[in-house]
């Protein structure tokens, strides 16, 4: 009986933590394929169950034909700062970041909501991706596959992988390996 309780106590303390954190998805550009911003829509609001979650859509840089991609980066990079200074831990979703099952990704948003941590920042950069500030403020770069999506369905895919580890962690039958 013992070990009921303790693990209750262990839930329960999950649970909190999953309460008390804040979960962003910061998108560089908007979503306009209307398919892609109906699942979006479908799975924050599945997300919102489990927990405080939005999403924010920086706009892109304007560039002419003579901007480069270092250029367009390091615009882009100043203002997805912006955006996410304050946040206690920033995840970049990068071609170049390390892979997870989904079972390691829902491991490692447990642990780091273990850890007590308040505010999230994943972030779906542009085009070219990250400029090196960006980087140097990121604290964990995720790659969703070896695979290239454009960024809309990046973003769907992100969105259901994060519902998935949440159900994973709240013990909801879901995901099945």
């Amino acid at each position: 009986m013992a070990y009921l309780l303790i693990n209750r106590e262990i839930y329960k303390t999950i649970i909190c933590n999953i309460d008390s954190m804040k979960l962003t998805l910061y998108n560089v550009g908007k979503t306009d394929n209307a398919y892609i911003m109906h699942g979006i829509d479908d799975y924050k609001k599945r997300i919102m169950h489990f927990a405080d979650f939005s999403i924010i859509d920086i706009h892109a840089v304007k560039h002419s034909k003579s901007t480069t991609p270092a250029e367009l980066t390091a615009r882009e990079g100043e203002i997805i700062l912006d955006f996410v200074s304050g946040n206690n831990l920033i995840v970049l979703l990068d071609e170049k970041g390390k892979e997870y099952t989904t079972r390691e990704f829902s491991d490692w948003l447990k642990r780091t909501m273990n850890q007590s941590i308040k505010k999230v920042a994943f972030i779906s950069g542009g085009a070219y991706g990250f400029s090196e500030d960006v980087y140097q403020a990121s604290h964990l770069q995720i790659s969703l596959s070896k695979m290239t999506f454009t960024h809309q369905m990046a973003r769907l895919i992100f969105i259901e992988q994060l519902y998935r580890a949440l159900t994973i962690i709240r013990g909801i039958p879901y995901h099945n390996d």
